[in-house]
């Protein structure tokens, strides 16, 4: 059996009775960066599981030796280094794996920025998409923000903090008036969402440099 759990995005609290259970029965566990899920193994008493790691680099090679793994009655635990595994992260592949060989596997629910972000934005919640990580090429950037203008409901990016104000200055220029949200940080100590449209979220943020995870949202038409 091979389990998907999710980990918290920020606040260690929010781990679920049902993943700590999980991750104390598992015989492995791989994880996204192993050096990032020790400390919160540690925290939750799980120190002493075999801990492998499984990341965009070496997913192709490790998969068969975590479904041999499976398949010879090994229940093995699959966390990314934070939120969902396979959003944004390593799993779908190792779903795909696991379909094609017949392997049980399980999904728990949990923690998700994509989820959070939509709900705390204030954004419509009628609808909405996502789309993973923005492009670094301003005209792909642009071209995929025009298309959640035009969507029906509100359409959710990941971007990186360098980036947020170029982001914004691209999206200002054509579309000033878009409604927009930048979730910083969240469950975090120093969680914000700051709401309003591209033009006044780029004259903030270019005065305050973002700092910390970033989920940009756009609400549509």
């Amino acid at each position: 059996m091979i389990a998907f759990v999710p980990t918290p995005i920020g606040h260690r609290d929010d781990i679920t009775l049902r993943a700590i259970a999980v991750l104390k029965e598992a015989d492995r566990i791989a994880c996204e960066d192993t050096r990032h899920s020790a400390p919160l193994l540690a925290h939750l008493g799980i120190d002493s599981k075999p801990l492998i790691s499984l990341h965009e680099h070496n997913e192709v090679r490790r998969i068969p030796e975590i479904i041999a793994a499976a398949r010879a009655g090994e229940k093995i635990a699959v966390i990314s280094d934070a939120g969902m595994p396979g959003v944004s992260d390593p799993g779908y592949r190792l779903i795909q794996a696991c379909l094609a060989d017949d392997i049980p596997y399980e999904v728990l629910p949990g923690p998700s920025a994509v989820l959070t972000a939509l709900i705390g934005s204030g954004l419509p919640t009628h609808a909405f998409h996502f789309l993973g990580f923005l492009s670094v090429k301003k005209g792909k950037r642009l071209a995929a923000m025009e298309a959640a203008l035009k969507s029906d409901g509100t359409t959710i990016f990941f971007e990186s903090p360098h980036r947020v104000v170029s982001t914004l200055e691209v999206l200002a220029a054509a579309h000033p008036e878009a409604r927009c949200c930048v979730a910083r940080e969240l469950t975090k100590k120093f969680e914000t969402y700051h709401r309003g449209s591209a033009a006044e979220l780029l004259a903030h943020f270019q005065a305050h440099p973002p700092k910390g995870e970033i989920v940009f949202l756009i609400a549509g038409a």
